[in-house]
């Protein structure tokens, strides 16, 4: 028998799937502005973190709707729990997309620096994170979240070498320093959206399995 609560559970998972995909595009289109120097892309991504943030607040509604209504228990108050969790990080990953693009817009206004760094490989990689992260959510699975999980290490390891590599930079080319500090900037703030990919895909494992990895090693 067709539950309502199914319903509208499935309507909490759309809704949380929509405002992922925005945060998304925000960080891509973010990354664009800085590597082709596109400050109207940037000030889109800065204008639009209000609809993001608007959307938090309806979907945190929608959850606390369905804990005082439908009573759920078991897989299904798991998942409305991690919801909750989960779209605070969306919000965080899209707060990042602004942070780069207000970047951009600093940096735009300046000569163009050539940097012994790749930028679009570490976007690449913290992008495919998050892609991944939402897909592991629709599927509701857990190997696939484990896999994006696994895979923060890497974004670590570029954070650790990038900045470096221009702090080297930054000592053989005095006069570029406060350019290179906003490319500082980007690079934490990439590695922060690998970091909330991870906390999302921990929430997938929990609402699917029930379990914590959360601190985990493994």
């Amino acid at each position: 028998m067709d539950r309502q609560i199914d319903r509208e559970l499935s309507e909490l998972k759309k809704s949380l799937v929509q405002m992922a995909q925005l945060a998304e595009e925000a960080v891509r289109q973010s990354i664009a502005a800085v590597i082709n120097r596109d400050s109207q892309a940037a000030e889109k991504v800065i204008m639009g973190d209000g609809v993001i943030n608007s959307m938090e607040n309806d979907i945190n509604e929608q959850c606390l709707r369905l804990l005082a209504l439908r009573q759920p228990l078991a897989r299904d108050l798991r998942l409305i729990t991690a919801a909750m969790r989960i779209i605070t990080d969306v919000e965080r990953i899209a707060d990042q997309a602004v942070n780069i693009a207000e970047r951009a817009l600093e940096l735009n206004l300046r000569e163009p620096l050539t940097l012994p760094i790749d930028l679009k490989f570490m976007a690449d990689l913290a992008l495919e994170m998050v892609r991944n992260g939402i897909d592991a959510f629709i599927q509701q699975d857990p190997q696939l979240a484990l896999q994006v999980w696994q895979r923060d290490v890497e974004v670590d390891t570029l954070d650790d070498e990038y900045i470096q590599k221009l702090l080297k930079f930054m000592l053989e080319e005095t006069p570029a320093v406060m350019r290179a500090v906003h490319y500082i900037i980007i690079i934490r703030n990439l590695e922060r959206i690998a970091d909330l990919a991870t906390n999302i895909c921990e929430d997938i494992v929990f609402i699917v399995e029930g379990k914590v990895i959360r601190h985990s090693s493994e």
